[in-house]
């Protein structure tokens, strides 16, 4: 069972940076893809940015290419999001999640441990 703890978020205005991160308790970190995954109110759980386990290949929603950035340590099993020019519809419960193979999930289903989620809200 791989645990997921995240921590960073908080409330700012639109225009401000916020660096989530997630550490995993999985001693084969390296081995899992690692994705993050946001929630908005009355919305259904959207994917927001991937990175295989070994890092270097990266995948981003459309709404966010461009601000967001997703990197990991695997020596720190750990895994960040950095978000700039942070907008109002970026509001939600981000969630950090991850997959016990190499290459990034097509699906959120495919995501079998989660985090348990923390709040960012962007104010206008």
């Amino acid at each position: 069972q791989v645990q997921l703890v995240e921590s960073g978020g908080g409330l700012v205005q639109a225009g401000a940076s916020l660096r989530l991160s997630c550490v995993a308790s999985e001693r084969t970190f390296s081995s899992y893809a690692m994705g993050w995954i946001r929630q908005a109110p009355g919305k259904e759980r959207e994917f927001v940015a991937g990175i295989r386990g070994r890092g270097g290949y990266t995948v981003y929603a459309d709404s966010v290419k461009g601000r967001f950035t997703i990197s990991r340590s695997n020596a720190d099993n750990t895994v960040n999001l950095q978000m700039n020019s942070l907008k109002p519809e970026d509001t939600a419960v981000y969630y950090c999640a991850a997959v016990p193979r190499a290459t990034i999930p097509l699906t959120l289903a495919e995501y079998v441990y989660w985090g348990q989620g923390t709040q960012v809200t962007v104010s206008s």
